[in-house]
């Protein structure tokens, strides 16, 4: 008996299918990780050959701008020392400390002036204000509340990343379905239960592109910070650019660059970890070739 066209074609896809399983499940983690890496690996390569050709053309002299191998070598040596990983160790603190404080909150401000439409009309157009506005501008006003300490640098950290995040959370919550809305009245969810159990979930990819970018806003205050109120018996990494640029000691600058450059790479994959395991989750995660 000859097999209809359409049972023929749900054959097809059927092999297609069962062909793209076993391939997915032969690639393994190592993988995976090395699909991730080379890369970076390339970029890498790329970014030092530029900067080794610009050293060689002679633009500026050796103490201004050392070269990849110079900046390298004295990264080689900071990383032996105590002091390097207290600096590292006291920048993070500081960073982990005040985006936590910004998540908390963008996600109360940001579900506030979603849901009540009086707070979106005075406030939403603020929130993005105070997106645009540069970190080193509220400064000189933290260093007037709270003087030459860390609450100064926690204090602009929190301005320039919650309202990052707060735009996140709004947008997501914007972009819900109404339908979902009303099941969830359907299902008796209301105020905090539909935010907890509906909203938030079905918000969380604007959600996390908001917490993405809201890092980016506190690592830069962070970084901003540490150079402007330097605080005595507490290296950080911003600090040790500051004496680096003071005593024009561009191979202990750049060789800090490098760290503060690679702390934000690792960030990012972690983020990326996120999102790849939210779209998973979602059944989003859908690669061409």
């Amino acid at each position: 008996m000859a097999v209809d066209a359409p049972d023929r074609l749900n054959e097809q896809i059927a092999g297609l299918d069962a062909l793209e399983i076993q391939v997915k499940r032969k690639r393994g983690i190592p993988a995976l990780l090395w699909g991730r890496i080379w890369p970076m690996l390339i970029a890498v390569g790329i970014v030092l050959a530029i900067w080794e050709g610009v050293v060689l053309a002679g633009f500026w002299p050796e103490y201004v701008f050392a070269g990849p191998f110079t900046a390298l070598q004295e990264l080689g040596a900071r990383l032996g020392t105590a002091e390097f990983w207290h600096a590292i160790a006291t920048t993070m603190r500081r960073g982990i400390t005040g985006f936590a404080l910004a998540i908390l909150a963008g996600v109360v401000v940001g579900a506030a002036v979603s849901r009540v439409r009086l707070l979106r009309a005075a406030f939403g157009s603020l929130i993005t204000g105070l997106q645009t506005m540069p970190s080193i501008a509220w400064f000189p006003l933290a260093i007037l509340l709270f003087g030459l300490n860390e609450s100064a640098i926690t204090f602009v950290v929190v301005l320039g990343a919650a309202p990052s995040i707060a735009n996140g959370l709004i947008t997501g919550v914007d972009y819900t379905p109404p339908i979902l809305l009303r099941a969830g009245h359907v299902l008796g969810l209301r105020r905090v239960a539909l935010y907890r159990h509906l909203i938030l979930p079905a918000s969380l990819p604007s959600f996390l592109a908001g917490l993405k970018q809201g890092w980016a806003f506190a690592w830069r205050s962070l970084m901003a910070g540490e150079i402007l109120v330097i605080i005595a018996n507490q290296p950080s990494l911003g600090e040790q650019l500051h004496y680096a640029r003071e005593l024009a000691d561009s191979a202990r600058l750049l060789a800090t660059m490098i760290v503060i450059l690679v702390i934000g790479v690792l960030v990012d994959v972690l983020f990326g970890v996120a999102d790849s395991a939210l779209r998973q989750r979602w059944g989003l995660d859908q690669r061409i070739g």
